[in-house]
Formats: structure tokens, sequence, C-alpha cells
């Protein structure tokens, strides 16, 4: 059973622990971001030369390095977006009135660079993998991106928890290009795609017949399985923000630094249905979707 249970345990302890460091480090004050980043881009050239070294290694210890490495990658990206950096080509809030694709177009620009990074990243692993055996590191990032694409697509279209309150400042504008709704058409979709790849997954399990495949498809089973409960996340009333709530507190401590960094704790009203009640709290958006 450890062959099945410990890259269970492994891969919720990732996911947790990285996404509360994200925020731990993005609630800093706005001096330390730049020491952040540099460390985080240390980080991820070591993870880059790590699923190098990987690909041809078909091993357990192989499956674990080459998912962790690629999660190393992703926390890059989600890092250089919430500090600011890699972000789009607007930063501004949406124009008031705007509809249709004249909307979404100028949602995709504020977004801009943070989607080419991440297509980036992924063809860089894609290259660094592509004569290897171990493409699990290739696999997780695949998966992350379009569970996380899922995502931003679901709050853009409308759900009730739309995680704006755990932005930073200097992301407040993205605020504007959320809705709040009850539900959107492509929720049902993306749930029934997300738990079908999940089952899909946990069979791949099943069939696996050596212990290189057995850890490689657990680990990406679970990740699959955590994007799909983040979707849940954004329509169910779930008081999951205390799982990281020593991220947060370095939002907490620049409070009582400076009362006018506090981080806006209450989410800005939304566009929404009528009759729809204001944003409550709910999870801060984490590494998987």
């Amino acid at each position: 059973m450890v062959i099945y249970g410990l890259p269970i345990v492994a891969t919720l302890i990732a996911w947790w622990f990285s996404t509360g460091a994200i925020l731990y480090l993005d609630g800093l004050p706005r001096a330390t971001f730049r020491w952040s980043l540099a460390g985080a881009t240390l980080a991820v050239l070591a993870a880059f030369w790590g699923l190098a070294a990987t690909a041809g290694d078909t091993s357990v210890a192989g499956a674990y390095l080459a998912v962790f490495c690629a999660l190393v990658v992703w926390g890059w990206n989600e890092l250089a977006f919430l500090l600011g950096y890699v972000a789009g080509t607007t930063r501004e809030p949406c124009p008031p009135g705007l509809r249709g694709f004249a909307r979404f177009g100028a949602a995709t620009r504020a977004i801009l660079h943070h989607e080419l990074a991440l297509l980036v990243s992924l063809a860089i692993i894609a290259v660094l993998t592509a004569d290897g055996a171990n493409l699990f590191g290739l696999a997780t990032f695949a998966l992350l991106f379009a569970m996380r694409l899922s995502t931003k697509l679901n709050i853009y279209l409308g759900v009730p928890n739309t995680t704006v309150e755990f932005l930073p400042e200097h992301l407040a504008y993205l605020k504007s290009y959320f809705r709040q709704r009850p539900m959107n058409l492509l929720f049902p979709l993306s749930v029934t795609a997300a738990t079908l790849l999940s089952a899909w997954l946990v069979h791949s399990v099943v069939r696996a017949g050596d212990p290189f495949a057995i850890t490689g498809f657990v680990l990406l089973a679970t990740f699959a399985v955590l994007g799909l409960v983040e979707h849940w996340f954004l329509v169910l009333p779930l008081p999951v923000a205390e799982l990281w709530a020593w991220g947060l507190r370095s939002r907490d401590e620049a409070a009582h630094a400076d009362p006018a960094l506090a981080p806006a704790r209450v989410a800005a009203p939304l566009p929404s249905a009528p009759g729809l009640a204001t944003p409550r709290a709910v999870p801060p958006p984490t590494l998987v979707a």
C-alpha cells in the first residue's frame, strides 16, 4: 500500500505547502518581491535541469523528481503573476459597459503575459523531455495548465465564489473582470471533464504494471482530483481558507506594521446576476486550479 499511499500524501503536502508559501511571499512588503522572485528563479532553473536529467529515468525516484520539478516550474509562474511581474498588457480595470468579445479581449489582455509564460514553460518542458521515457513531468504541467485555464474561464463567466479577496492590492484591477453568478454553462462541462480525467488516471493506476508507472499515475491522479475539488470550491460555501491561514499571516503582519498596506479582506462588489448576495469568504486561488 505504500506505493499507492505515499504519492498521495506527498502530493497533498506539496499542494498545501506550495500554495501557502506563495501566499506568504505575496503578502510580504513590496521591497521583498524582487528577492522572492530571484530565489524562485534559481529554483526554476534547477527544476528545468531536473526535468532534463530525469527524462530517461524510469525509477520511482525519477517519477517523483519529474513531477515535483514540474510543480516548481508551475510555482514560479504563479509567484511571478501574483507578485505582479508577469501579468498582462493591460493593468487597468475593465472599462464600463464592455460586453461579449470586447470584454473577453480586455480580460485576456489583462493576463496575457502570464498565459504566454505558462505556454513557454510547457514548451520548454516538452523540449527537455522529448526523447525520454519519463513524461510525468510534462503531463503534470499540462494537467495543471488545463485545470487552471478551466478555473479562470469559470471565474470569468461567473461563479458564487470568485476568490477576489485573495488577490493582492497591485492586482485588484482584475476583480472587475470577474462575475458572480450562481452558475454558468461551462461549469458542469468542466466538472464532468475533470471527473472523467480523474477516473481515467485512477484506472491507469490500476492498469500500471511497474512501480514507476504506478507512482507516476498516482501522482497525476491526485493532482487531477485536487483540481476537481478546487472547481467545487468555486460553488460550495466551504470554510477552506483556514487551510492556508499560516500563508495569509504575512498580510496580517503587514497590516499591523502599516494599516495603509493592509490588503482588502472583503471583496468589492462584482458584476452579478440580479438578487445575488455579496461575495463571501472563499478559499484562495491555489496551485492546481
